[in-house]
C-alpha cells in the first residue's frame, strides 16, 4: 500500500488548489494510476483502521443490483431497522434524492442497477453476468466491460458514479480488473474503493475458475479536500503494517450466491480509524 500513502504525500505536496462543487476546496492531481497484485497480500490500508463489513456490504449490494439502501442496511446489519446507519445514509448526497424516492430507501439507477438492469430499447442488459460469461467463454477478449456511467440517467441517481466502469483481462490463468475513477477522495473514498474492487476479482476469478491476478485503479481528479489536510499528516505519519489476507468460501461458485458469511478478511492488524467529514 506504499504507493497510496506516497500518492497522498503527492498530491498535498503538488497537487493544484482547486474550487470544487462542495465548495470546500481541494488540492488535486489529474491523472494516476496504481497496481495491486493479489499476490502480495489483500490492499486493505492498514494505516488507519477500514470498516470491513460495510465495504462488502455494499459490494453485495452491487451484486444484488439494488437501488434499496435498506437492503444495505439489512446486508450490514442483519435489519431494515431504519435507525441503522450505512455509508449511504451518512452521505448527504442522498438527502437531496429524496423528494425523487419511489419508495423509503430508493437511491434511483445508482452502480448496482446499472451493472445487473441497464435499460436498452430490447429489454435489460445484465453487464456483470454478461462479463462473467464472457470471461468464461472467450477469455481473450478485450469487450470484458461493465459500465456504471449512464449519461441518459444520471439525473435518475442520487449520485453520479465516482467509479465509472470496470475491465477484466485474463492472461496466464490468472484475472485482472481495471477501474477508472472520475472522482477520488483520497482520504475517505479511495481506500474503500481500492478494498471493494479487489474483493470483486476474487470473487469473480472464483466463479470463473482463475486465480486473481491485479487490481489496477486508474484515477482521474485525484483530490484532497482542504479540510482533510490535518487527517492525510495524521495518516502520513503512520507506519503500514503487513497486508491482511482475504478468505472466500470455496464453495460459491455463482457471483450471486455470495453471503456475507462467505467474505472474510484474515490477520488485519491497523492503526486506529481516523474520522473526517464527508463533503458534499
Amino acid at each position: 500500500m506504499q504507493q497510496y500513502i506516497d500518492a497522498l504525500k503527492y498530491i498535498l505536496e503538488k497537487g493544484a488548489l482547486k474550487h470544487d462543487r462542495t465548495r470546500t476546496g481541494t488540492k488535486a492531481v489529474f491523472g494516476m494510476q496504481f497496481r495491486y497484485a493479489m499476490k502480495d497480500g489483500f490492499p486493505l490500508v492498514t494505516t488507519k483502521k477500514m470498516p470491513w463489513k460495510s465495504i462488502a456490504s455494499e459490494l453485495l449490494w452491487f451484486i444484488e443490483g439494488s437501488s434499496d439502501e435498506r437492503r444495505l442496511a439489512e446486508l450490514l446489519h442483519g435489519t431494515r431497522d431504519p435507525e441503522k446507519q450505512t455509508i449511504w445514509t451518512l452521505n448527504a448526497n442522498a438527502d437531496y434524492w429524496k423528494p425523487k424516492a419511489k419508495f423509503p430507501g430508493d437511491l434511483g439507477r445508482v452502480y448496482g442497477v446499472q451493472w445487473r438492469h441497464w435499460r436498452s430499447p430490447e429489454g435489460e442488459i445484465d453487464q456483470l453476468g454478461n462479463a462473467i460469461e464472457l470471461i468464461k467463454k472467450d477469455p481473450a477478449s478485450r469487450r470484458i466491460i461493465v459500465n456504471a456511467w449512464n449519461p441518459s440517467e444520471l439525473d435518475q441517481m442520487a449520485l453520479p458514479p465516482c467509479h465509472t466502469f470496470f475491465h477484466f483481462f485474463v492472461a496466464h490463468g490468472k484475472l485482472s480488473l481495471q477501474m477508472y475513477q472520475r472522482s477520488c477522495d483520497m482520504l475517505l473514498g479511495v481506500p474503500f474503493n481500492i478494498a471493494s474492487y479487489s474483493l470483486l476479482l476474487h470473487m469473480v476469478a472464483q466463479v470463473t475458475g482463475l486465480k486473481p491476478g491485479e487490481f489496477v485503479h486508474t484515477l482521474g481528479d485525484a483530490h484532497i479536500y482542504q479540510n482533510h489536510f490535518e487527517q492525510v499528516r495524521e495518516q502520513l505519519s503512520r507506519e503500514p503494517f503487513p497486508l491482511p489476507s482475504l478468505w472466500l468460501n470455496p464453495s460459491v461458485k455463482s457471483i450471486d450466491d455470495f453471503k456475507m458469511d462467505d467474505i472474510r478478511i484474515d490477520n488485519y492488524q491497523s492503526h486506529p480509524a481516523i474520522k473526517a467529514p464527508m463533503a458534499v
